[in-house]
């Protein structure tokens, strides 16, 4: 059996229409398959990418920590540098309110592990999110999710959580002194990038100073750069109680963490003892990887870049099919007219070597996401492409 049978055979599948893209190597911005295919990768792998595949110092960062170990033991017992250098550098790059890390194995694990010390620290049980938000796919990351059609078949789910619309002023009351914490991505991913503005934050972080809830903001999409704020929530003036991250953050490791003020992260101490435990959470390899992405992200001055980058997309991503381009730094959705549409665009460009995609939530736009090392150059090749698969579906 070749490759592509023993994927189909043993390997889970999720829809019955995989994009069956088969991956011999990976650099930079591109994906290399058999038959000496070559794919621009506008999507980053979903976000995590960001400082590129199998970037130089990542990967030295990675080969310098098999030389020394791999587990050890389960999180939070033993001293091991990675973990420590890490969560210095985390905190380094927040306010120093957010000043101690979790470190887990993916986003939804972060999600689930900032529910349950909401919970703890509060006291209190009820949970609010936005309509339309993804917090990935765990029970309690899908109950705090707020699009129906990818939570109804799995219900029952949590109780005590409720949605908001996400931007909305008038929804901000339906935060009392019930609540124990609001989660909100920080920009709407799944939703089809969706940014609230200034004040709607600052008016969020206002009303849950007034009710004692924690601000939960979810940056596993929009972290680590990809905003042009190493943090999406810098362009807003406020500051999280909680921030929750990964993709992005390991460099193509998985990896993830939830920041918070060490008094709140205290929770978890006694009543009871271990209240929250991960074998592999900060696996001491992701964990060099992460440090050596923050800075890649620094040095190579990536996230000042990201607006002119994410110009020059709208710039040329021109044409009557396109109605409009929403997006927050290099994140990123064209929007079409429907997924009927969009669907044939997608299919046609990566034909021709340039991989996109559409939203959960938001099926008549196309995600760009690209690698924050794109240069000017592959911008103005893969919007070629892209225009040449719309103009060839007209």
């Amino acid at each position: 059996m070749n490759h592509r049978q023993l994927f189909l055979s043993h390997l889970a599948q999720t829809t019955d229409f995989p994009l069956l893209i088969e991956v011999e190597e990976a650099e930079g911005i591109y994906l290399f398959g058999a038959e000496d295919r070559k794919y621009i990768d506008l999507i980053s792998g979903i976000g995590v990418s960001n400082v590129g595949h199998r970037h130089p110092k990542v990967l030295q960062a990675i080969q310098g920590q098999l030389d020394k170990y791999l587990h050890l033991m389960v999180y939070g017992e033993y001293v091991q540098s990675p973990q420590t250098l890490l969560a210095k550098a985390l905190c380094d790059t927040l306010p120093d309110h957010l000043n101690n890390v979790y470190l887990v194995n993916s986003g939804s694990e972060a999600i689930e592990g900032a529910m349950k010390l909401a919970k703890r620290y509060t006291g209190r049980s009820e949970l609010i999110s936005c309509v339309n938000a993804y917090h990935g796919s765990s029970h309690g990351a899908l109950s705090i999710g707020g699009n129906e059609i990818f939570k109804r078949a799995y219900r029952p789910l949590l109780p005590g959580i409720s949605n908001i619309m996400y931007g909305a002023y008038s929804h901000l009351d339906r935060i009392t002194e019930k609540t124990a914490a609001v989660f909100v991505e920080t920009i709407q991913g799944e939703a089809g990038i969706r940014v609230a503005c200034k004040e709607y934050f600052q008016a969020l972080r206002k009303r849950c100073d007034e009710t004692g809830t924690l601000l939960v903001l979810d940056e596993i999409q929009a972290g680590f750069g990809r905003t042009g704020k190493f943090w999406a929530f810098e362009h807003f003036e406020i500051v999280p109680d909680m921030v929750v991250c990964a993709k992005g953050m390991g460099g193509g490791m998985p990896i993830g963490a939830f920041i918070a003020n060490q008094k709140v992260m205290a929770a978890f101490k006694n009543n009871p003892l271990l209240g929250h435990i991960t074998t592999f959470g900060g696996h001491p390899v992701s964990a060099a990887a992460s440090l050596a992405t923050i800075q890649i992200l620094q040095e190579e001055k990536l996230i000042d870049q990201v607006e002119e980058k994410a110009n020059l997309f709208k710039k040329l991503l021109v044409h009557p099919k396109i109605k409009g381009i929403r997006n927050k730094g290099l994140m990123m959705a064209v929007e079409f007219e429907s997924f009927e549409v969009l669907k044939p665009i997608i299919d046609r460009a990566i034909e021709l070597g340039v991989i996109t995609d559409w939203f959960l939530f938001c099926d008549d736009s196309m995600r760009i996401a690209p690698p924050l090392v794109i240069t000017e150059e592959e911008i103005r090749i893969a919007c070629k492409i892209i225009l040449q698969a719309v103009e060839e579906l007209s």
